[in-house]
């Protein structure tokens, strides 16, 4: 029994829905993103490698990683930005086990913090530290504003994932502020109360991931045209292709986790079955539709405009949802 359990939980780290499946979804999610984007766009997009160009962001990862020089300066700690990045991508990987999708499950009371800790906090703390072992002026420049998007943008995600958790645990049958109060999501949309606090909450998570992954209009951390590239802008090569490759992963769990929250996950079907896998799928879909409608609708903000948006489109709907949400 004991070896069975590590055998499961080998595969859930490695394969499903570990290392291999998310780094898959990684790349799918951001062929979907790009070849979307080019349509708003009235361009092609990916469209030569692997059918319908599916293949492209992996392509493009194996040429950072193989073709590709890493640059260095003088005061470059390579070793220490790779370290960190795969670090994170670790916890962001370990943290998927905390979401009903794995075979091998971690289940408790609370265990939404401990899955926020491991996907957001040290993702974010790991980029900067990234960042700063790979020096430059525009560098610096990238994780001041990185840091301070943060101050509003992590507050603001965490309190619109952890006031539908507390909701959906209070119907019963689940452990207390656990993500397996996903099942009792359905119950929350129908009724006229909790329906107006998960909106609230959902239009939060959607205004807070897009500033998470710096997407437009809030890629002010990586501002191209004005700073190059931001924190990254010292970054190339294998580095290059594993910060993306970080960057991927980081969006697509953070998409898993809204897809369980807000939307049910596989609910009204079961997660073993063809039905359910579909629904996900869709749901998913749908996320990653939105995120990018918005991408390619709105220009860039400044940082004090881009504060001033998350805290008003953010937080502000997530504090009032959870002022609700005690109410109720």
């Amino acid at each position: 029994m004991f070896v069975e359990q590590i055998v499961v939980a080998l595969i859930s780290v490695f394969v499903f829905p570990g290392l291999i499946f998310t780094a898959a979804l990684a790349f799918f999610t951001q062929y979907l993103i790009r070849k979307l984007s080019a349509r708003f766009q009235r361009r092609m997009g990916p469209s030569y490698v692997g059918p319908f160009g599916v293949l492209q962001p992996f392509y493009d990862f194996l040429k950072l990683l193989r073709a590709k020089e890493l640059v260095r300066t003088r005061f470059s700690m390579v070793r220490v930005a790779e370290v960190s990045l795969v670090i994170g991508i670790a916890f962001l990987i370990a943290a998927l086990t905390f979401l009903p999708i794995s075979i091998f499950r971690l289940q408790s009371e609370l265990d939404v913090f401990v899955f926020f800790y491991m996907a957001s906090v040290i993702p974010f703390i790991v980029k900067v530290i990234a960042s700063i072992a790979m020096p430059g002026p525009y560098t610096s420049i990238g994780v001041s504003r990185m840091l301070s998007m943060a101050t509003i943008t992590e507050p603001a995600f965490f309190a619109s994932i952890v006031i539908p958790v507390y909701l959906a645990s209070k119907q019963g049958n689940v452990p207390f502020m656990s993500l397996s109060s996903y099942a009792n999501v359905a119950k929350l949309w129908t009724n006229p109360v909790t329906a107006i606090v998960l909106l609230l909450n959902l239009i939060a998570y959607m205004v807070s991931l897009q500033a998470k992954a710096m997407y437009q209009p809030f890629n002010i951390p990586e501002a191209e045209q004005e700073i190059i590239a931001g924190f990254e802008t010292e970054f190339s090569g294998p580095l290059l292709a594993l910060a993306k490759l970080f960057h991927d992963i980081e969006v697509s769990v953070s998409l898993l986790l809204g897809v369980y929250v807000f939307l049910g996950g596989p609910l009204p079907f079961n997660h073993l079955s063809v039905e359910g896998v579909a629904i996900m799928i869709i749901k998913y879909l749908a996320l990653v539709t939105i995120i990018t409608f918005i991408k390619n609708i709105m220009g860039r903000y400044r940082i004090d405009q881009a504060l001033l948006q998350v805290f008003k489109y953010s937080l502000v709907p997530a504090i009032i949802g959870a002022i609700v949400a005690m109410i109720v």
